[in-house]
């Protein structure tokens, strides 16, 4: 797979570059043609370099300069928490590559050792010209081919570039001919220096070696490119193999033979020069020698916790030493006692055996040829440590000594703890057994920091977990807290932005981690679909809340710190064994399932739930504790003043037990601040506490009653408790009605009329949109004499009141649903004509009114036209028109969505009217 997109990803890139040379190309790429560059891997722009004959150089110096000048906005600033080199759009969304993406998996899952030393000659032929700009060493032989510098200077001055000849000499104008082939190139300047200075007198002689002789030589076997190459007449055995492109996968890097007139001249040992550094067989080339690559030998894989982990090749009589010592060595990661070889046995199966690398016998061992070394990895567990968790400014392990206490890891609280940290409830975890079974100590803070002498400053023992709770259960907004406040502008932006920040880096791990994560994008059906699957607290915008979810709750919180404690807790209970835990529930600020610490009582519980709130009642608390006697469970109920335990009374400060439940009760009679809202037509409108037991007409005398303009009968009352009742029903008729329109489609047949799905997912789609009202018909008229209608206030409680209206609404399905000015003297149906009357698929027998308070009312058909009915029409009422049913196959809960969204709609435009 991974040759597959290494070639295609060469071929597109060459499709881009088309057909220019090389010269063009190395100053004519695009950008276009740089961003596809960039998203090969290094070997594949290394290689399409070379085969394009481009250098690379020149390339990345491209790359590097268009980066330089791409400006970079304060939103892109965000790559920080991004992997490196993610792109990013104009909105700051990250731009992933699929093949890219594809590309990185393949090499990250590509951990298997590869063949150790190919890589450095794998490089293809660049040139078969020699290469001339080197430095001749003075134990050069001189032969034929090579040309000599020959300056001379002082009576006579002369400068001459002369060849050796075929013959092995060197023929100087005036001079004569002085034969040098087979001598060192010292001994040739000396010699020559000699022969002129005798023949001119007064002259000093400069000889150098201007142009080298070329030779040819023939790299054959299994290398990369076998051929005869051209080389410098200074290129050695590693020369060659460098021209030719390198050994192939096949070929041998420990037994390169050098063969001169059929005879072998020496081997060559790459391993000597890649690992030892010894390149003493690498001897220099002349014309005509042969450079053979044998086929590859035996083989062995050291993998594991070693520095260079790869498969090298054997020569015999090689030991686990050497192998490791070929691998670079052990890394300190490295558990050598418990090595693993995989064997292959005379019956060519393979095996397995354990080896200790610390032993001296084991390791003159020989190796043999199929081989698996796996060095394995050490313990994680660290030992002599304790770990410290939780609010704290420094978490991690700490080292362990002797008479090591609580004091010690946190001396002081405003150098070591978090702000938020509770100083009242820590723990410490401890492994009481082999088995790792654990019990739980429970210490206070406040105790350490006022006397460290006291017994809350426990001796901690070899890998004891130390925990510090926050007193923030929910995750705390980085601009509310206290500690964060911003003095001036510049610092309030930098809060925001880091804000910003931060969340967007949460929102996309939950992209990344979370499958039921609500952004990601969805067509049209599926939106509507998810608006009507939306929870309370979704639906409401977070005015109605559930239980809190785990990406709110603070990190360092009882609920999520606790939760691993607590399942090991029930694991480890058994018959005999009971469970160690323990509830309390109640006024106080954390209710819930604790650890049961070990001698913990009744205050040392208190304080683990965070403490007693306002409301709490301390002369009377209740335990419930489950007890066994004659084989029969029972429970018992336990009377407590709190009052006594937290006055250190030991009486009422009992020791608690396996499931013991501490419910702390409330104040009698006790109540927040309710707050009630009145709006409209008031004398005093706005928000008032009420008194517990207070009634509608009570507060509304003690306000001083209605303004002269007040419309009462087009009063809305709503109530929070109604609201949550009404996205209840909501969810229920917008689901139940989805799976009624799937029905119906998959029970119809050819000559049943088809489900109309544009009006079922418009209906879908309003349902989903209604905000819920919460609305209560209330007679106001009639609570002014009648006080049994009264209504009694809870908190969230509003009512409204409309100034006098003079209008008559007319919704549902008519021609154009709007509003008509009041008479008395027209009926609902007049209305509807004003409307332009009625639609194809209106339901004009089931026409009803929805009166200015909310109350609906459905006339009889014998009275619908009569003037002295009931039902007369008054101001502010609304007459709605709804669908015929059968217009939707029998969709049974047509009427019934229909109806909540104008009733909705109706409650809304009387509110948003005052």
């Amino acid at each position: 797979m991974k040759k597959i997109l290494h070639t295609i990803g060469l071929c597109a890139f060459i499709v881009l570059f088309g057909n220019a040379n090389a010269a063009q190309l190395a100053s004519n790429i695009t950008p276009q043609q740089l961003q596809q560059f960039k998203r090969l891997s290094p070997a594949q722009q290394k290689s399409l370099a070379q085969s394009m004959g481009v250098d690379l150089r020149t390339i990345q110096k491209q790359i590097n300069s268009s980066e330089k000048n791409q400006n970079t906005s304060e939103d892109t600033q965000l790559q920080q928490y991004m992997p490196r080199g993610t792109q990013f759009d104009e909105l700051g969304n990250p731009i992933f590559d699929p093949e890219e993406e594809l590309l990185d998996e393949e090499q990250e899952d590509d951990s298997e050792p590869k063949p150790f030393g190919y890589d450095v000659f794998a490089n293809a032929p660049l040139t078969f010209a020699p290469t001339l700009d080197i430095a001749v060493p003075e134990n050069y032989i001189v032969g034929a081919g090579d040309s000599l510098s020959i300056q001379v200077f002082g009576k006579d001055n002369f400068d001459y570039q002369l060849p050796v000849t075929r013959e092995g000499k060197v023929i100087i104008p005036e001079l004569g001919a002085f034969a040098v082939s087979g001598m060192t190139f010292n001994e040739v300047k000396q010699f020559l220096a000699n022969e002129i200075k005798n023949k001119v007198l007064g002259v000093e002689v400069v000889v150098a070696l201007s142009d080298l002789r070329s030779i040819r030589v023939f790299v054959l076997g299994d290398a990369y490119k076998p051929g005869q190459y051209v080389l410098s007449s200074l290129s050695s055995i590693t020369h060659a193999l460098f021209a030719a492109g390198g050994i192939s996968d096949i070929g041998t890097l420990r037994n390169i033979q050098l063969k001169r007139g059929g005879k072998l001249v020496t081997t060559l040992d790459l391993y000597d020069l890649l690992i030892n550094g010894d390149s003493s067989n690498d001897v220099l080339l002349k014309s005509g020698d042969v450079v053979f690559i044998n086929p590859i030998g035996d083989k062995i894989t050291v993998d594991g916790e070693v520095t260079r982990p790869a498969i090298y090749e054997l020569q015999k009589g090689e030991t686990f030493q050497t192998a490791i010592k070929m691998a670079g060595g052990l890394l300190p990661s490295a558990y050598p006692t418990s090595t693993v070889v995989e064997r292959f046995n005379a019956r060519n199966l393979r095996t397995v055996k354990n080896i200790d690398l610390t032993q001296s016998d084991v390791l003159t061992q020989e190796v043999r040829a199929g081989d698996y070394i796996k060095v394995m990895k050490t313990s994680d567990i660290v030992e002599d440590s304790v770990t410290i968790i939780g609010a704290v400014a420094r978490p991690g392990k700490y080292q362990w000594h002797q008479g090591l206490r609580i004091n010690d890891l946190i001396p002081d609280v405003n150098i070591h703890l978090l702000a938020d940290a509770d100083l009242a409830y820590g723990l410490v975890v401890r492994e009481r057994d082999k088995a790792r079974n654990i019990e739980i100590l429970q210490f206070s803070l406040f105790n350490i920091i006022a006397d460290n002498r006291s017994q809350d400053n426990l001796e901690l023992q070899p890998h004891d977990k130390v925990l510090i709770f926050s007193m923030d259960e929910i995750k705390a907004e980085r601009l509310s807290r206290l500690d964060d406040f911003a003095f001036t502008s510049e610092q309030l932006k930098k809060e925001e932005k880091q804000q910003a920040k931060d969340n967007f880096q949460e929102k996309m791990f939950w992209l990344e981690y979370d499958a039921e994560d609500k952004y990601q994008k969805k067509d049209e059906l599926d939106e509507t679909v998810e608006l009507a699957s939306k929870t309370l607290e979704e639906l409401t915008g977070g005015k109605v809340k559930e239980e809190v979810g785990i990406r709110e709750l603070n990190p360092f919180s009882r609920k999520r710190l606790l939760s691993p404690i607590i399942e090991k807790l029930k694991l480890q209970a058994a018959s005999g064994k009971p469970i160690q835990l323990v509830e309390i529930v109640g006024s106080v600020k954390f209710p819930g399932i604790y650890p049961l610490a070990k001698n913990a009582k009744v205050n040392d519980l208190l304080k683990a739930s965070g403490g007693l709130l306002e409301s709490a009642f301390l002369q009377k608390a209740e335990i419930t504790r489950n007890e066994v006697a004659n084989n029969m469970a029972s429970k018992n109920a336990i009377a407590l003043n709190l009052s006594q335990v937290l006055a250190g009374n030991e009486e009422d400060n009992i020791l608690l037990q396996s499931k013991d439940r501490l419910n702390v009760l409330q104040i009698p009679s006790w109540q927040e601040n309710h707050l009630v809202e009145l709006r409209g037509e008031f004398m005093f409108p706005g928000k008032y506490t009420i008194r517990r037991g207070e009634t509608l007409g009570q507060l509304i005398e003690r306000v001083g009653g209605f303004t002269e303009y007040a419309y009462i009968e087009g009063s809305v009352f709503t109530r929070e408790k109604l609201k949550q009742l009404e996205l209840q029903n909501l969810l229920k008729v917008s689901e139940s009605l989805r799976m009624e329109i799937a029905s119906k489609s998959l029970a119809q047949d050819k000559n049943s009329q088809m489900v109309d799905y544009s009006q079922a997912k418009l209906l879908l789609a309003d349902l989903t949109k209604v905000k819920p009202v919460g609305r209560l018909v209330v007679d106001l008229p009639r609570l002014e004499t009648d006080k049994s209608v009264d209504v009694l206030l809870e908190n969230g409680d509003v009512l409204y009141v409309p100034t006098i209206q003079n209008s008559i609404n007319v919704i549902g399905q008519v021609q154009v649903a709007t509003s008509h000015f009041y008479q008395d003297s027209l009926s609902a149906f007049d209305y509807i004509e004003l409307s332009g009357g009625v639609k194809q698929q209106a339901d004009d027998d089931r026409v009803y009114i929805i009166k200015a308070n909310g109350a609906v009312e459905v006339p009889s058909s014998s009275s619908w036209f009569s003037s002295n009915d009931k039902s007369q029409l008054k101001p502010g009422d609304t007459v709605v028109v709804p669908l015929d049913s059968d217009y939707m196959n029998n969709l049974t809960l047509w009427a019934t969505g229909t109806q909540i969204i104008y009733q909705a709609a109706v409650a809304i435009a009387a509110i948003s009217g005052i």
